[in-house]
């Protein structure tokens, strides 16, 4: 069903995972080394610290040895340990995701994917080494496409997530493949194409089926709600959500699921049910939800705190409180301003589209006009 829809193209958490990321990246972490890393954070919370700041993962990620490390090249055999290195290097960037913005990231995911493929092509190996070596590709496009879809380019994300489809598919990975489908679903939905979205996202659910683990059925449900909470169908979106919840539930600590789902917790349920309120203006229950939530969020994560605290603008706008909105969204224009992320540039925009009505407030206008602080 995946294949159907996709085949119809319209052209085709804090300072330690940081040091996580670069250390499987093979970024050096000593103090002299890198001293943006020692630079620790005394809290969390929003209200309270500034965001941190990230080492540069262009300068900081030695990538030249990077194909003799693995051992790239035609008609060499590779076994599991070429594999988890490749693993680790794969989660490593989705650590770095965490905390560096699509435009900074995507140089070196794409090198990262390119040689990973190329390893693919070339390399022999064992029926059970290359189905984890197609996990390892599937795993780094779908890492690959996100990062690309956050800096905008769409129509490369779409390329890549459709080569992580493929491996997934090859390595019979369902719950992969149906990550991969639902990253792409996710972003025709955010870019004016909603019922397609949601058609993947229904039929990436089906492909996972239920024995797929608990988060990533909650993922994939709550891509569900999204999808048709654009369709304006809020009593989908609203079961969907519930459906999620109850996946979630049903996770167990000690069961065994792919090392992806680490970060897809209640906090993350909660703020996706947030947006769907605000976006279906039901900003009573959106605000309680978003405030409980960011409260206790993770300053490291700058493009995420900077998106939650613009569905928080909006549905403070919505409901008739456009001081808590003007006060929200400069924080949220702070956190966005130099990010490199094409997110939060449609969602700042989007929070000046709510905040234009009430442009005659002093504290509106100074956010809405722009200056060079």
């Amino acid at each position: 069903m995946i294949s159907n829809i996709i085949s119809h193209k319209p052209g085709l958490k804090s300072i330690d995972r940081i040091e996580q990321a670069l250390e499987g990246l093979g970024a050096p972490l000593t103090r002299q080394q890198n001293p943006l890393l020692w630079e620790r954070p005394t809290t969390a919370r929003t209200q309270e610290q500034p965001p941190q700041p990230v080492p540069d993962v262009e300068t900081l990620l030695p990538t030249h040895d990077l194909p003799q490390e693995l051992h790239v090249g035609r008609g060499r055999r590779i076994s599991h340990t070429t594999v988890d290195r490749l693993m680790t290097r794969v989660h490593a960037l989705r650590l770095a995701d965490d905390v560096i913005a699509g435009n900074d990231l995507i140089g070196p995911a794409q090198r990262e994917l390119s040689i990973a493929t190329a390893l693919l092509d070339q390399s022999t190996h064992t029926d059970k080494v290359g189905r984890s070596l197609r996990v390892a590709v599937g795993e780094l496009a779908q890492i690959t496409g996100w990062i690309a879809s956050d800096a905008g380019q769409h129509h490369r994300a779409e390329t890549i997530y459709r080569l992580g489809l493929d491996a997934a598919r090859e390595a019979n990975d369902t719950t992969l493949a149906a990550q991969i489908a639902g990253s792409l679903a996710y972003q025709w939905t955010n870019t004016g194409h909603e019922g397609r979205g949601a058609e993947l996202a229904v039929a990436a659910l089906a492909e996972a089926g239920e024995h797929a683990p608990a988060r990533a059925r909650a993922l994939y449900w709550d891509r569900v709600a999204w999808a048709h909470t654009k369709r304006k169908d809020a009593r989908t979106a609203m079961w969907a959500l519930a459906k999620a919840s109850e996946a979630l539930s049903q996770h167990r600590p000690q069961a065994e699921a792919p090392d992806w789902l680490y970060w897809v917790d209640e906090d993350e349920l909660q703020i996706m049910e947030a947006r769907v309120y605000t976006e279906l203006h039901r900003p009573l229950r959106a605000v309680p939800l978003l405030n409980r939530v960011l409260a206790r969020y993770d300053t490291t994560h700058g493009r995420e705190l900077a998106l939650y605290l613009s569905w928080l603008a909006v549905a403070y706008a919505d409901a008739n409180e456009p001081e808590e909105a003007a006060t929200v969204a400069e924080r949220m224009t702070e956190l966005s301003r130099g990010l490199g992320s094409e997110r939060t540039a449609e969602r700042t925009r989007a929070v000046h589209r709510a905040l234009e009505r009430f442009r005659a407030l002093p504290e509106v206008c100074d956010v809405l006009t722009p200056s060079d602080r």
